[in-house]
């Protein structure tokens, strides 16, 4: 007979990871190199993820060979994380979970409620880019620029290296200022939304793919709609309003000089964007990639 604790296992492995939420562990990391699940046949989805060539623009052919085997494929900027506002972020990471393989895990979606450290009670979804020999079970190796290169480095070749240990990266804030610019958001995100937290646990469970993070990767998993949508519920994303502000003879809301503001983590541009593209006092419009400004 089966031990409790065998049968439960027995029971959680044959359900969907939509259906219960599970403990995982983080790490961070980002070598520049061409994301496993950028490469053809890994698993049933619309197309690879995109691969970038040292410029950070976009590959179309996902059989080139990855900058970290000699090749001209490296990672896209814009697979970094990004703030939607206060408790919520959107990214990407290198997965490895219990009972899966690149099959199941590639472009798949997971909602990461944070459960320790200084972003406990944070949200973050996150879609699987890459999976890794080194990772433990239930793992997820966020990617973060200047969060070290791990076992492989492609950032030296493709444009002179990074500045950091080999794993954790580097240490301070003011050490994301020397990085190329397309990498400085993701690199500003890890000391600002993310507190520097130092690998910090959570809860999970997978998620149909917010379109967000879709459009930065291309790729959409066939089965994706097995899962449920993403409810932000406390952490709606922050929207692109004018705020309020009631005057002292008519008690209505005066809008301010130059139309509408965009609020602190809100979009403030991007090709196509067509919201408010004035930040809140305090924050300027910053670029992270050309799809996509932010109000930091």
């Amino acid at each position: 007979m089966l031990s409790t604790t065998l049968f439960s296992t027995a029971i959680a492995a044959a359900l969907p990871l939509a259906a219960y939420a599970l403990d995982g562990k983080s790490t961070r990391y980002w070598d520049c190199c061409k994301p496993s699940c950028a490469w053809p046949g890994k698993a049933a989805v619309n197309r690879p993820v995109y691969a970038c060539d040292a410029n950070f623009q976009r590959i179309s052919d996902s059989g080139v060979r990855s900058g970290c085997d000699g090749g001209s494929a490296f990672s896209c900027a814009d697979h970094a994380a990004w703030a939607i506002n206060d408790n919520l972020s959107y990214g990407f990471a290198a997965t490895s979970l219990a009972g899966g393989s690149e099959a199941s895990w590639c472009c798949a979606c997971y909602e990461l409620t944070f459960t320790s450290g200084p972003v406990a009670g944070k949200k973050m979804v996150v879609q699987s880019t890459s999976t890794g020999g080194d990772l433990g079970s239930n793992h997820f190796d966020l990617n973060i620029p200047g969060g070290g290169v791990g076992l492989f480095d492609g950032c030296t070749p493709q444009f002179g290296g990074l500045p950091g240990a080999t794993y954790g990266g580097i240490s301070s804030r003011s050490q994301c200022d020397s990085f190329p610019a397309a990498l400085k958001p993701g690199c500003y995100w890890r000391f600002d939304w993310f507190k520097n937290a130092d690998n910090p646990n959570f809860s999970f469970r997978q998620v149909q793919c917010p379109a967000e993070l879709v459009a930065r990767t291309g790729c959409k998993r066939n089965d994706d709609s097995n899962f449920p949508v993403f409810n932000p519920g406390n952490s709606s994303p922050t929207s692109s309003a004018r705020p309020s502000s009631t005057s002292a003879s008519g008690g209505q809301p005066s809008p301010p000089p130059g139309g509408c503001v965009a609020q602190k983590w809100a979009q403030c541009g991007g090709n196509g964007f067509t919201g408010c593209t004035t930040c809140v006092s305090g924050t300027t419009c910053q670029a992270s990639n050309q799809w996509y400004s932010q109000c930091l």
